[in-house]
């Protein structure tokens, strides 16, 4: 096999952005889309030119003419389609976070392993050329011992309204970004195992509208030194902010991910690829030249891609993913008792969605 023949489930924003990013994939070829939605998946269908529509997965799972897909569904529905995938023989590129519970996310991996196929788990900060470009410098000594990492990803809430539904998404602010930044310091650290974890959650923006947090602040400590603080809010008005800051014994790098590659815009109607996230870009933002780009969007897969045809060793796997989900457990808990907690750690209720020690304060 010269070229991997993709399926993508969903048809909202994320799979836009999926979709646009494997355009840039001479080894990969998107040959059918899946969504409920038949009116919606026919549309990306024609955005996209792609040949195949579906409304049952299990449809587009058992095609012959397709070899994996990209996950891009809202996370209670994962753990079904990665299962369901696997058994298809199916490899899975599934959009982040993992799972909706920690035993959601063992059953899938282990799906995985059972029948053999890759479950790639799509961090595409690790991805971002920037912050590719940061990690570097760190390897290359530029910056001496890292011993701090800081990242922050603030807006003023999310495009669709499933995020608010902690039952659907099973956690707020936490949930749906911190995963980026815990599996980023991972990754910046060498994927070391967490020594130690505390957060504060708070809502403070869209009290009416979830149950979830809206801000939270996460201090993780890692065996062997340095920590890492992570920084997610819905409650950030003005636009999207994405950035990094890295301290070590020798120097500092300090990146922001959006604002250097944007244009100052006014919009009375909004814009963007989903209509439900207009309500995030009217009146004054800054529109972001080549997201998808400066997001990593296409570099993650391509490096995908070709570990499905075994020219790479996969960077971003199940178990990170797994990894990072217990680290999110281990927060919410933090910040529902007040207390940092330590590692070895295990949730005394992994089938439990994250957020429910905070929920039940």
């Amino acid at each position: 096999m010269d070229q991997v023949r993709v399926g993508i489930i969903g048809s909202a924003f994320s799979s836009n952005l999926h979709a646009e990013a494997l355009q840039e994939v001479p080894e990969a070829r998107v040959v059918a889309v899946c969504s409920s939605h038949r009116a919606h998946a026919e549309a990306f269908a024609t955005r996209w030119k792609i040949p195949r529509v579906f409304t049952d997965v299990r449809e587009l799972l058992d095609s012959k003419e397709v070899d994996a897909v990209v996950v891009g569904v809202p996370n209670d529905l994962h753990r079904a389609v990665v299962v369901a995938a696997a058994e298809a023989g199916k490899h899975v590129i599934i959009e982040k976070p993992l799972a909706h519970t920690l035993a959601d996310a063992d059953v899938m991996v282990d799906a995985a392993r059972k029948h053999h196929i890759q479950l790639l788990y799509a961090e595409t900060i690790v991805f971002s050329p920037k912050y590719v470009r940061a990690k570097t410098l760190v390897e290359e000594g530029a910056i001496g011992k890292l011993y701090m990492v800081k990242q922050g990803e603030k807006h003023s809430g999310p495009h669709s309204d499933w995020f608010y539904d902690v039952r659907r998404s099973g956690g707020g602010a936490l949930m749906d970004m911190g995963c980026h930044g815990i599996e980023w310091a991972r990754w910046m650290y060498g994927k070391p195992q967490p020594k130690s974890v505390y957060a504060h959650c708070q809502r403070v923006l869209h009290t009416q509208r979830t149950q979830g947090e809206d801000n939270s602040v996460v201090i993780l400590e890692w065996e062997g030194g340095g920590i890492a603080v992570i920084e997610d809010s819905w409650a950030k008005h003005g636009g999207m902010d994405d950035r990094i800051e890295l301290y070590g014994t020798g120097g500092v790098v300090l990146c922001d991910l959006l604002h250097g590659s944007s244009m100052e815009t006014y919009s009375t109607e909004g814009y963007g690829y989903a209509v439900e996230k207009a309500g995030e870009t009217k009146g004054w933002t800054f529109a972001v030249f080549e997201e998808a780009h400066l997001y990593g969007f296409p570099h993650e897969m391509r490096h995908f891609i070709r570990c499905i045809l075994n020219k790479e060793k996969p960077i971003e796997t199940g178990d990170d993913g797994r990894a990072t989900l217990e680290i999110i457990y281990a927060a919410y808990e933090s910040a529902a008792s007040g207390r940092k907690i330590t590692w070895p750690y295990k949730p005394a209720h992994p089938d439990q969605i994250p957020i429910a020690p905070w929920l039940n304060r």
